[in-house]
C-alpha cells in the first residue's frame, strides 16, 4: 500500500485508547529534552518540535477529514498537503513547547470526541487515499491516522 501506516486495520476502540496514550505520553516524553535538543535537527530533518508541529499539522487535516468524510459525497477523496512547506510557514521551530503541546492536545482531544460519536455504518464509508492506492475505509483512515502519529513517537526517544 502506498498511503499509510498500517496494514491490518483495528477495531475503533483499540485504535482511540493508542490515541489516548499518546494524549498522556508524548507530553511526558518531550519535556525531558532541552530546548537545544528539542531544536536540533540533522540535514534535510525535522527537529523534535518540528516533528511535533508536523503532528500538529496532520490533527488538522486529519480533523477535517474524518469530519468531511462523514458528509460528502461517496467516497471521500483524501487531499494530501504540503507538509514541508506547513512545518516551515508555521514556525514551529521557533515556538514554545508548551504553546505546542497545548495546540495538539487539543486538536487530538477534539479527534477523539468526532472519532468515538461516529456511527458504525458510517465508519464503514469508502476513503479513495492519494497516490492511486487502494480504496479504504473511514475507520482504516482513522486507524492509520493514530499509527502515523505512533511512527513518529519513536523519535521522541
Amino acid at each position: 500500500m502506498k498511503y499509510g501506516y498500517i496494514e491490518n486495520q483495528r477495531p475503533l476502540p483499540e485504535a482511540l485508547q493508542q490515541l489516548r496514550t499518546y494524549l498522556e505520553e508524548v507530553p511526558v516524553r518531550l519535556r525531558n529534552f532541552s530546548e537545544e535538543e528539542l531544536t536540533f535537527r540533522n540535514p534535510g530533518k525535522w527537529s523534535k518540535k518540528e516533528i511535533l508541529g508536523h503532528l500538529i499539522d496532520s490533527g488538522l487535516n486529519n480533523l477535517k477529514r474524518f469530519t468531511d468524510a462523514q458528509f460528502m459525497p461517496s467516497p471521500f477523496v483524501v487531499q494530501r498537503y504540503n507538509q514541508n512547506q506547513s512545518v516551515v510557514l508555521n514556525h514551529y521551530q521557533q515556538l514554545p513547547l508548551e504553546h505546542l503541546l497545548t495546540y495538539w492536545q487539543s486538536l487530538n482531544r477534539q479527534i477523539l470526541y468526532v472519532t468515538e460519536n461516529i456511527p458504525e455504518e458510517t465508519l464503514q464509508k469508502p476513503v479513495i487515499p492519494p497516490d492511486d492506492s487502494p480504496t479504504v475505509t473511514l475507520l482504516w483512515l482513522i486507524d492509520d491516522y493514530v499509527a502515523h502519529l505512533g511512527h513518529h513517537f519513536k523519535q521522541f526517544q
